[in-house]
């Protein structure tokens, strides 16, 4: 499938996410490309979700390939980030790993993946799925010993992520907790932090990408992926839009990008990318 291809298809189906749209808005015109790849040359600094950073750090090195004069510095540190250098002019693109807020006035969103987030536990806890009921009664107190959820006599131990990350807040949505609600014994940054927390707590519970913890379980970190209402938390199920809890992966730019960040964007929708995004278990948006 060619980029024009691609990109048209995006564009049929909404996915480029224009001023204040919060992901339901309408299609942008397409970019004109100009000049000769060859002579491109420039910086771009994109900063945003620690989830995107490794995929997008992994598609800027192949891009430089082509077009070496251009410098790329990837910077994780929170989808909130990714929003407010972007706004602020402090970064060139931003890593947003959900849907844009409707006050996101002068922001485009360009759809790249998608992903889920996901309950992990150790490898060898005996407890294999959770009902929603008995995650909301972890993860607000009122159930402490996995003993209680069918698993072994032991205290469970909470790690949660920080409020301003894209993780917590879905998770909070949809199981609709305060974050004054939630009781948690650790906390975890972003997805490497989280996986460090755990490695020393055999009884922890975690929030974590689905694409993420697949890579990693597959590297041999000793941690499972646990079902959601019934679903199992594969690539699959979020690629069919069974897993209940996904989200999409943005590169985000304040205005329509033109110049060396369009042609990353470009890029970043091609086909030439599909393979990267597979490599790191998440869900090209068009395949």
């Amino acid at each position: 499938m060619t980029w024009k291809t691609r990109f048209a298809l995006i564009l049929l189906l909404g996915l480029v996410c224009g001023p204040g749209c919060g992901g339901d808005c309408d299609p942008q015109p397409p970019p004109k490309i100009r000049g000769s790849a060859d002579r491109l040359q420039g910086k771009l600094l994109i900063t945003g979700s620690s989830t995107m950073a490794p995929l997008v750090a992994a598609i800027a090195k192949r891009f430089q390939t082509f077009h070496p004069k251009v410098e790329i510095e990837v910077n994780p540190g929170g989808f909130g980030h990714g929003l407010t250098d972007v706004l602020e002019e402090r970064s060139d693109i931003g890593m947003v790993s959900r849907a844009l807020p409707k006050n996101s006035d002068g922001l485009f969103g360009f759809p790249i993946a998608r992903d889920g987030i996901c309950l992990i536990v150790e490898r060898d806890n005996s407890v294999t799925a959770l009902s929603n009921r008995q995650i909301r009664e972890i993860y607000t107190g009122r159930t402490t010993n996995w003993q209680k959820v069918g698993g072994r006599d032991r205290p469970i131990t909470v790690i949660t992520r920080p409020e301003d990350r894209t993780p917590f807040k879905l998770f909070a949505e949809y199981f609709r907790l305060e974050a004054a609600q939630i009781k948690a014994q650790l906390a975890g940054g972003d997805n490497p932090a989280v996986l460090a927390a755990m490695a020393g707590q055999p009884d922890a519970i975690a929030i974590l990408s689905v694409g993420e913890a697949i890579r990693r379980s597959a590297e041999g970190t000793p941690i499972k992926l646990l079902p959601l209402d019934g679903v199992a938390a594969t690539i699959r199920t979020v690629r069919t839009g069974e897993f209940p809890l996904s989200r999409s992966l943005n590169l985000v730019t304040k205005g329509f990008p033109t110049g060396v960040k369009m042609a990353f964007i470009e890029f970043a929708l091609s086909s030439q990318i599909i393979d990267i995004v597979k490599d790191y278990n998440f869900v090209p948006y068009l395949d």
